[in-house]
């Protein structure tokens, strides 16, 4: 089975599917399409039903199974890949390892030190597939593709009487929070799901932020500096400010579990005109009000201060705290929870502190948590994954399936 994943993770990596905020296509790049359509001639070799990849890029297949009694579970996974690092020409390596630092470019410097991630000496003994330090890998959510896929295919070659029917999906655009905005609940058929994009083996989580996306715009006015006295508006100084409203402390970088925080995502600006880009985040409904209206609240303090700029704020909700749809369908965790303990893994119950489709399927009707896909350091040069960990996502997906199909 590690040799299965490493030639499917490996070819999937390869292929550039990075999403993009600023398009309004669906999905946002066509590129994307690259991966969906070698995922679907795949599902047809193994012999999959209802194969059906829609122009919106959602791809969906059906494991018929022998128990007409049994709920129908459904597996996600997201083919794009984060916007705010290179997908672009990913080169993966795979890595015996046996401990101390991973040299990823030598000709560059890079390296996965111990020192920056202490979480490497979970790894020794483990097969990893690392990246060449230039781009990010990809298994965020290409290993949950993998681990989905291989899953399947093992239960469609060993067919099992007494589960159900099994739907997957995969689907477009997650990175920029579109994912589920044109899926259809219905069509896909499932009575609940799981979406395997999570991190180190055992996460397991139906906790999610309340998230918000902001923009806040602020329109100077240029001039030539000799002749600026009492003229110029300075955009960039004026978001400057803007910036110091909020503790440093309140950030990602200091925050942890339960924490919300602000995370300014991007600036790109001049004298003329500066664009802030922000995301807020926090698990906790009343506290994500009250971030939502600091912001506000900042905003209308520099307009006050600053009466000769513009200054623009644009807030919009991106998604919320799966929990509260979840928590009246306990079972599904359980199911998960009992599959994880029976393959000697702990599960890790948790909230997430990042963005997931479940969050937003969860209010279109369609409870679905998050399994563990074995990978770590996401977004990034250092991404990593676990061959090993990855073979035990499949385990645990084959797990959740039978569970299910005894349950009926």
């Amino acid at each position: 089975m590690k040799e299965k994943l490493i030639e499917r993770l490996t070819r999937y990596t390869t292929i550039d599917t990075q999403s993009d905020a600023s398009s309004t296509s669906v999905p946002s790049t066509q590129k994307q399409f690259d991966l969906l359509n070698v995922l679907k001639e795949e599902l047809q070799k193994i012999g999959l039903e209802d194969i059906i990849l829609d122009d919106n890029g959602y791809l969906f297949a059906t494991l018929r199974g022998q128990n007409k009694d049994a709920k129908t579970v459904g597996f996600l996974a997201h083919v794009d890949t984060a916007t705010d690092f290179t997908g672009t020409n990913v080169k993966p390596q795979v890595v015996e390892y046996r401990g101390g630092d991973i040299l990823l470019n030598k000709a560059l410097g890079v390296s996965i030190t111990e020192s920056q991630f202490p979480a490497l000496k979970n790894y020794v003994g483990h097969t990893l597939m690392t990246t060449d330090g230039t781009t990010l890998l990809g298994a965020d959510n290409k290993a949950g593709i993998a681990e989905i896929i291989t899953a399947v295919e093992h239960l469609k070659n060993n067919p099992a009487d007494n589960i159900g029917d099994v739907r997957i999906a995969f689907t477009p655009d997650e990175e920029i929070g579109r994912g589920p905005h044109n899926f259809d609940v219905e069509k896909f058929g499932a009575d609940f799901a799981y979406t395997v994009d999570g991190g180190p083996v055992g996460e397991l989580q139906y906790e999610s932020f309340n998230a918000a996306g902001v923009k806040v715009t602020v329109h100077g006015t240029n001039v030539h500096p000799g002749t600026a006295k009492d003229v110029m508006v300075n955009s960039g100084r004026i978001a400057a400010e803007f910036i110091l409203q909020f503790d440093e402390k309140d950030t990602p970088e200091h925050t942890k579990g339960y924490e919300g925080f602000f995370h300014l995502l991007e600036i790109n600006g001049t004298t003329e005109k500066t664009v802030l880009e922000y995301i807020i985040r926090d698990h906790d409904k009343e506290k994500f009000k009250v971030r939502k209206q600091q912001m506000v609240d900042a905003v209308k303090a520099l307009q006050d201060k600053h009466t000769k700029a513009k200054i623009e704020l644009e807030m919009e909700d991106q998604y919320y705290n799966m929990k509260d749809k979840i928590e009246p369908h306990m079972e599904i965790i359980e199911y998960a929870k009992k599959a994880m303990e029976s393959l000697d893994i702990a599960p890790i119950i948790e909230p997430i502190r990042g963005g997931t489709d479940g969050s937003q399927l969860s209010y279109m009707g369609l409870p679905t948590p998050n399994i563990f896909t074995g990978g770590e350091n996401f977004h990034g040069k250092y991404e990593f994954a676990s061959i090993d960990d990855m073979e035990k996502s499949v385990k645990t997906i084959i797990e959740i399936i039978k569970r299910v199909g005894e349950d009926s």
